[in-house]
Formats: C-alpha cells, sequence, structure tokens
C-alpha cells in the first residue's frame, strides 16, 4: 500500500468508525489529528475542507483528486502525517490484520461482490 492509499484508507476508515458512534476517544483523537495535519498541508490548494469532507462522504468522486493533491502537497511523502494515518488503521483494526482486508464467507451466496468500489447490476428471472 502506497503511503497516498494508507492515507485515504485512514480517512474513510476513521469517517466510518467516528460514523458508528463507537469509535474510542483515541481513534477519534487519531482522526481529527490526521484531519487537520492533511488540512493545514492542501491549505493552499483553496479546497482543503471540500475535499476531505468529500473523501468522508463521496469517497469514489473525491479519490482522486485527493490522491493528486496529496502527491502534489507531499503530504504523501510527510512523515508525520503518514504515521498519524497508520497509527489510526492500526487502532481501527483491533483484530491485528490489516484494515482494508475483509474476511467473507460467501458459500450459497449469490450476487456478491467484495472489495472497493464496486458497481453491480442484478438481473434475475
Amino acid at each position: 500500500m502506497t503511503a497516498v492509499e494508507m492515507i485515504l484508507a485512514a480517512l474513510t476508515a476513521g469517517a466510518a468508525a467516528g460514523a458508528t458512534n463507537t469509535a474510542s476517544m483515541a481513534v477519534q483523537d487519531t482522526y481529527t489529528s490526521l484531519k487537520d495535519a492533511l488540512r493545514n498541508r492542501l491549505a493552499s490548494t483553496g479546497q482543503a475542507q471540500q475535499m476531505l469532507e468529500g473523501v468522508e462522504s463521496e469517497p469514489e468522486v473525491w479519490q482522486a483528486e485527493l490522491s493528486q493533491r496529496l502527491e502534489e502537497s507531499g503530504a504523501a511523502y510527510d512523515s508525520e502525517i503518514v504515521a498519524s494515518a497508520r497509527r489510526l488503521l492500526a487502532l481501527i483494526d483491533s483484530a491485528g490484520a490489516p484494515a482494508h482486508t475483509y474476511q467473507v464467507d460467501l458459500r450459497e451466496a449469490k450476487a456478491v461482490q467484495v472489495g472497493d468500489h464496486n458497481t453491480q447490476q442484478n438481473h434475475f428471472a
């Protein structure tokens, strides 16, 4: 996983954890810290707040642009930002496996997709 992918995964996971209202204080604090650091780093783009909120609510729309901005701004190479993203993913993933992997049992399942950012149309007769 690249630094950009890790930062995006951390933002998405942090937003999802916060939406459940079960996130620990450590998760909330680390997520807020990561967003603040990114907001400061991306301030020159003029769209920092909009991009950070957008990647939380509509990741498929904003991830490409935010990825580019993370590269251009140097955020992807900022050791504190990368460490904060890594720490957030570790806090969210209490089982010890990477937060971006899943264990799914699909026996006897129909019309199922596994993974991120999929589109599916089903037509059953």
